[in-house]
């Protein structure tokens, strides 16, 4: 996974992998990790490769400063890419989103691309949701129109001709999309400059890269490619004018059951290859460390297995 590249070479690189389907035996899901340092949820994601070897892809962004390493037995051992630090709401969330997508493109298998936490957790075994991104015929960025100081109040009008305010769109930073959308992510040099610029927490306004600058690009440019909605689940009922959504594993194991589970799996209604289905959320976020061991119970029952 490591190598000496620059940013720019490595989207360059990236972007002009060349790709012969004929010589695909097996698409590949790439399952991209930018997290700040260790994944405690790192068990449970064991569980859900187990078996599945072939079929995906695992990348990580780490720190640089961060030196733990994985056993060789775990799905996780050499997987870490080389990274830069990050911080919250700054450009350098897109970048880091970016790198992750870059160092997956290298593989010319890799047909499906996830962002992820460490704080997600899968709500499927690995067959369901790797037939629901390899079968998807659209991608899947959250996508929405929204007014006030949340939404078009963070717009900056020197963005403007190049992104119209009608055009300025929010959604959650969790996102999957196929190789094509992929490849004019890395490649875009305009867009990703011009929210950098005017795109900030201060002094300009209150506006957050990793919110906005996705669902614009679409919006102006690929919308006909994007489902407009996400799929890794989190809870904002609890505070809805609050910063960070709810938080799961800090009120002990009876928070998470598997009929809770289940009802984040199949409690909502939304639209697949233009069918409408239960099955909207294939992910979800914010479970903490502590969360690890009721989410082991349950994973015979989320994942299938026998454990």
């Amino acid at each position: 996974m490591m190598h000496n590249m620059y940013d720019q070479e490595l989207f360059l690189k990236a972007s002009t992998v060349q790709e012969n389907k004929a010589t695909i035996i097996v698409p590949k899901v790439a399952f991209m990790f930018l997290v700040k340092g260790a994944l405690p949820l790192a068990p449970l994601w064991e569980r859900f490769f187990k078996g599945h070897e072939g079929f995906y892809s695992i990348y990580l962004h780490q720190h640089p400063s961060f030196n733990q390493t994985f056993p060789p037995h775990s799905v996780f051992f050499g997987t870490k890419i080389p990274s830069k630090p990050t911080s919250w709401g700054m450009s350098s969330i897109i970048e880091a989103e970016r790198r992750l997508l870059a160092n997956a493109l290298l593989d010319p298998s890799n047909q499906r691309f996830v962002l992820l936490s460490e704080s997600c957790i899968p709500l499927f075994g690995f067959k369901p949701i790797y037939n629901y991104l390899i079968n998807a015929n659209l991608s899947f960025i959250e996508s929405y129109d929204m007014s006030g100081r949340q939404g078009t109040g963070r717009y900056h009008p020197k963005m403007w001709p190049i992104v119209n305010i009608t055009n300025f769109r929010k959604g959650s930073q969790w996102f999957e999309v196929n190789r094509d959308l992929a490849i004019h992510i890395v490649k875009d040099t305009i867009y990703v400059h011009l929210f950098k610029e005017y795109c900030v927490p201060l002094p300009h306004g209150i506006c957050f890269c990793d919110e906005h600058y996705l669902p614009t690009l679409l919006e102006v440019l690929h919308y006909t490619m994007n489902a407009k909605r996400r799929i890794t689940w989190v809870d904002w009922s609890s505070i809805p004018e609050g910063a960070h959504p709810r938080e799961f594993g800090s009120s002990g194991d009876d928070e998470i059951t598997y009929e809770f589970l289940n009802k984040v799996r199949f409690g909502s209604k939304c639209v697949y290859n233009g069918n409408t289905t239960n099955m909207c959320f294939l992910f979800a976020r914010k479970f903490l460390p502590s969360a690890l061991e009721p989410l082991l119970r349950v994973s015979p029952l989320l994942f299938g297995i026998n454990a």
